[in-house]
């Protein structure tokens, strides 16, 4: 299912295997500014491209949000569910990130992007998403909580870092209208 959804200036749509190389180049700069994940190995096209072929790739959400450009239509920012844990206990919870190009930070790509994500998990059968902020990350933080995210915890010392222990912060968001 594409969605068309025109938000913020922006166009929001399933992502699609064409999209692996400006969703690696937007990951790899949130990777390269050590503020979103503990991530240090840059990711490749086709890095990205093994996200599509996952088993469980249809059942996750993948969007994508693209503004005009010089010439044509351009990925600026991408949000992805994945499997929260292999149980099935766990089959409707959901991880998920969300990643702006940094040439459009500041310009509500995230919001665009949360707006259509939420129900898409919604529809793929998901009755909660979850994710893990930097406690340093404002904008993240704050995007979450527009969007109706609560702050439910922390993780002390969840990872290291470039040589340095780093804190996380769990936001989680129900989709009440998927609980029993």
């Amino acid at each position: 299912m594409t969605i068309h959804l025109e938000r913020n200036g922006c166009w929001i749509r399933d992502g699609e295997p064409a999209d692996a190389e400006p969703i690696a180049a937007i990951y790899n700069e949130g990777i390269r500014g050590r503020q979103a994940t503990f991530e240090t190995t840059e990711r490749t096209a086709d890095d990205v491209m093994s996200w599509f072929l996952a088993s469980d790739a249809a059942r996750h959400p993948f969007l994508v949000a693209e503004r005009d450009g010089v010439t044509d239509r351009q990925v600026v920012g991408w949000v992805r569910a994945s499997a929260y844990r292999p149980r099935v206990c766990y089959a409707g919870i959901a991880e998920f990130s969300v990643y702006v190009s940094a040439s459009a930070r500041g310009a509500r790509v995230g919001d665009a992007l949360m707006t259509a994500f939420i129900p898409a998990c919604e529809r793929a059968g998901m009755w909660k998403i979850l994710s893990r902020i930097f406690p340093e990350n404002l904008a993240s933080r704050a995007l979450c909580a527009r969007h109706g995210f609560r702050e439910v915890g922390y993780y002390e010392k969840h990872a290291s870092l470039d040589g340095a222990w780093r804190d996380v912060v769990i936001v989680e968001r129900l989709i009440t209208t998927n609980l029993i």
